[in-house]
Parts: structure tokens; C-alpha cells; sequence
């Protein structure tokens, strides 16, 4: 079976054709020199480089729109040392939030950083990564980023003889080692505002019957829970996963958070937990629901490096979207951003009010 009749099977219907998308640079400016450049991955990342110790922000540093933190959520970027035109969905992107008319205090990735998170994908990752003076970067694991279990020692594509000597803990380590972190999980803390990014710890080496799906452990939703209850305030709270949810009262399973009933029960207590998954890689522009208000705010966001159609085609080949998100003291705004063109996407356009606690006390009781 070759990549491409696997890929069909197991992802039910995502299509993952390979067209490079030309004529990316279609604005002016110039952008820095890799040698100007420091990594903004946590620590340093893989490549050793120590960052800068003033947080580098994008955009207009000097925007009066008053919001107490500005940043991006990118999913999906599927960079790939084979094939291009992700790589330049990323670095048009950048282009464009340097040139932002506001400002972008931090990024963070939802998963599916790498097509199949062989060295030459992450190296490709870093090799865009250097090319530009970035604000910090905080990322998840996503399924793709377990697929060097498919990849064979001659890097082809062998679903007959995986795990082609590798393991789904030693995809972890990788990951790991990039973003600098102790487990595949972590938490950021944005202008005082919580992220927690939560990782699915197993892919079907280890977990045959997890398929495609995001299995989180006990450690991992009791540090979830934990975290949550440690709030002393009313503030946001963002929760990175990658994989979506299932309808609600359901657990998941394929391309699903498979441990959903426990993941819902553990963020219902609090107020104002807005949730973020990607995976599905839907076009903010094809019909297609990106919010639903639960006891929490879940936002489906688009994907850098393929967006997809209704039916999970490469329609649009040109296409690269992201979620930016600005808090305020009452309210969140989220908008959805078309980087090819450097537009707001009209469909992908919400305001959240905030719930003060006697507030969101009394409508949980």
C-alpha cells in the first residue's frame, strides 16, 4: 500500500496532495537576514541559539487598541523536508505579521508542526523558524507529528514494515527536545493570562486501538485539573489541544479527543476557558461552524499549510489561515486571518464578553 491509499484510509477523506504554491512573495518589505535572527523556541530550541532577553513582539509594537495581550494560534503547518509549499505557507505567515497593524505578543501552534516529524521535517521547521526575529513560541503535539513510525530507513513511505525500528516515545523526545520541555504537555504564562498545552501521549505503536485519535493520560488531565483549580482570578484561561472534541456526553475515538467526557467535566467548574483544536484544516470561508459556546468557548481554527474544503480536499492550494486573538479587561476578540493576502477573513469574526465571577458562579449553578 503506498502513502498515498494510506493516508485516505486512515485520515477518512483528507486529501494530502503535494502542489507547490508559487508566486508567495507578493508584497513588498524586506525581511531580516537569518544571521539577525534568534530562535524564539523555549530555551533556545534544538538549534542551540540563546534567545534575545526582550521578548521580541511583531506588528505595530505601539497599537492604541488597549488589548492586555495580542497573540497567534497557527495549526496544522505540516512542514516537510520534501515538499515546499508549506514552508512557504509558514514564511508568508511571518511576512505577514511583521508588516501587522497591530501588535503579536506570542505564537502558539496547535499541533501537526511536521508531515511526518522525521530530522529533515524538524530541520526544515528550524530553517524557517531562523529566518526572522519571532516573539516566543509555544507548541503542541499533533498526530502527524508521531508519522516517522510510517517513515522507512531509506525515508520512503512503509506502512508494511512500521515501526520501521522507531517508537511513538521516541517521536515524544523529539518534540520534547525541540520546544525544550520535560513532558509533551506545558504551560505558558502570556502578559499574566494561562495557556496550557495538552499533547496526545501515544500513537498507535504503543496504542493500536488510539488510531488517529488524541489519548491523554491520567497524569496529564490530573495536571489539566490541577492547574485549572490553581486559578486565584476570573481571567481567561486558553486551552491548546489538537485533535477536536466529539459531540457532547460522547468520549472520542478516531481524529477525536478520545477521553472527552473527563476532559468536559474537568472544564466545566471554571468560567472563561476558551478551546482551541485544529487537525481538520476546514477553511474559515467554506460554510462550516469554527465556534461552539459549551460551558467553555471552543474555536476550531483553520490550517497554515493545507486548507481544506467541506470534503477535506486541497481546493484552494494557495490558502494559509490563523486565529488571532486579542484579550481585553471585558472580552476576547478573535479573528481569522487569510495570510496569502494579508486580509481579515469576514467569516471567522467573534467578540466573547468576559464573565465576572458572581456572574459565572450563578449561571453554573
Amino acid at each position: 500500500m503506498n502513502r498515498r491509499t494510506f493516508l485516505r484510509r486512515m485520515l477518512a477523506g483528507f486529501v494530502v496532495a503535494a502542489a507547490a504554491a508559487g508566486g508567495w512573495w507578493k508584497f513588498g518589505g524586506k525581511r531580516p537576514e537569518p544571521d539577525e535572527t534568534a530562535s524564539s523556541l523555549p530555551g533556545g530550541g534544538e538549534d542551540g541559539q540563546t534567545p534575545s532577553k526582550q521578548p521580541v513582539v511583531l506588528g505595530n509594537k505601539d497599537d492604541a487598541s488597549g488589548a492586555l495581550l495580542s497573540f497567534m494560534i497557527l495549526s496544522d503547518l505540516h512542514i516537510s523536508g520534501g515538499v515546499s509549499y508549506p514552508s512557504e505557507h509558514l514564511r508568508q505567515a511571518f511576512d505577514d505579521m511583521l508588516a501587522f497593524e497591530s501588535k503579536i505578543e506570542s505564537i502558539v501552534i496547535t499541533g501537526d508542526i511536521t508531515e511526518a516529524a522525521t530530522d529533515s521535517d524538524y530541520k526544515e521547521f528550524r530553517n524557517v523558524l531562523k529566518g526572522y526575529k519571532l516573539p516566543p513560541i509555544y507548541a503542541n503535539m499533533g498526530n502527524h507529528d508521531y508519522y516517522n513510525i510510517w517513515i522507512s530507513p531509506d525515508k520512503g513511505w512503509s506502512k508494511e514494515t512500521m515501526p520501521n525500528s522507531k517508537t511513538d516515545a521516541g517521536s515524544r523526545e523529539t518534540f520534547m527536545k525541540q520546544f525544550n520541555l520535560e513532558k509533551p504537555y506545558s504551560e505558558a504564562t502570556l502578559n499574566g493570562y494561562t495557556v496550557l498545552l495538552l499533547s496526545q501521549e501515544a500513537y498507535v505503536q504503543e496504542k493500536p486501538e488510539v488510531g488517529e485519535g488524541a489519548w491523554y493520560s491520567d497524569e496529564q488531565l490530573a495536571w489539566l485539573k490541577e492547574r485549572l483549580a490553581a486559578r486565584k482570578d476570573d481571567k481567561p484561561v486558553f486551552v491548546m489541544i489538537h485533535q477536536p472534541l466529539p459531540p457532547a456526553g460522547q468520549n472520542g475515538g478516531n481524529h477525536t479527543l478520545i477521553r472527552a467526557k473527563e476532559f468536559r467535566s474537568i472544564l466545566k467548574p471554571h468560567a472563561n476557558v476558551f478551546v482551541f483544536s485544529g487537525h481538520n484544516h476546514q477553511d474559515f470561508q467554506n460554510g462550516r461552524a469554527h465556534y461552539f459556546k459549551e460551558t467553555f468557548h471552543w474555536f476550531h481554527n483553520s490550517s497554515v499549510g493545507r486548507v481544506l474544503n467541506t470534503k477535506y480536499e486541497h481546493v484552494r492550494q494557495d490558502a494559509a489561515q490563523g486565529l488571532y486573538v486579542q484579550v481585553f479587561a471585558d472580552k476576547v476578540e478573535l479573528r481569522g486571518r487569510e495570510f496569502s493576502n494579508r486580509t481579515w477573513i469576514r467569516e471567522a469574526n467573534w467578540t466573547v464578553p468576559l464573565q465576572r465571577k458572581q456572574t459565572a458562579d450563578s449561571a453554573r449553578s
